[in-house]
């Protein structure tokens, strides 16, 4: 039953924009590596409107079955079943993916486990290959909006190892793996979809 689904406001508010940027980026065939799949809702939405990809769910082992309801519930043939991921392991262990989507989970990780991310997503993708992170970002070290600023104070609050990223830091961290900052597309409620190519280190 519905009700039973878990729910996330955020992503019924922001999936068809971002479907409509996915869209663009991800245009050819292949299996898109979701990293921290949450509820489903997003994986439900993109699967559904872009048939020509397989879409594989990923999540932290302590979270990766919540989004089971609604996937079975879909039923689609080009969802896979969800992994479960910690993006500080070695090997992820995940089947081979022409691209990768994130969203909402540089702000809740450590700033270790981002630097892990962008080093398991570049050696996950070959050249050339996208890399999509969706949220809030801070750029020249300064909040983009009051809101953004009262999110980075509730997040500190809960694990003083979140918080919302600059800019800066993750075009660092994104050369020192080999991928480079595309595009930068601004989208609704101060968020951000970034989008990072594989240019070889």
């Amino acid at each position: 039953m519905t009700d039973e689904k878990p729910y996330s406001q955020a992503c019924e508010n922001n999936k068809q924009v971002i479907l409509e940027k996915l869209a663009t980026v991800f245009s050819g065939s292949g299996t898109i590596l979701e990293i921290g799949t949450g509820t489903g809702q997003h994986a439900v939405h993109f699967a559904t409107n872009l048939p020509h990809l397989t879409w594989q769910p990923s999540d932290h082992p302590s979270n990766y079955q919540l989004c089971e309801p609604w996937l079975s519930e879909a039923n689609l043939p080009n969802i896979n079943e969800p992994l479960a991921l910690n993006v500080i392991a070695d090997d992820w262990q995940v089947p081979t993916i022409s691209g990768a989507f994130s969203a909402n989970t540089a702000h809740i990780m450590s700033w270790p486990e981002v630097e892990a991310m962008f080093r398991g997503v570049s050696s996950n993708l070959q050249l050339h290959e996208a890399f999509c992170l969706y949220g809030p970002f801070n750029y020249n070290g300064q909040f983009t909006s009051a809101s953004n600023r009262q999110f980075d104070t509730h997040l500190k609050q809960q694990n003083p190892k979140m918080g919302i990223r600059d800019i800066d830091e993750l075009k660092r961290i994104g050369s020192d793996n080999g991928l480079v900052l595309e595009s930068d597309f601004e989208m609704p409620a101060n968020n951000r979809l970034l989008v990072w190519r594989v240019h070889g280190t």
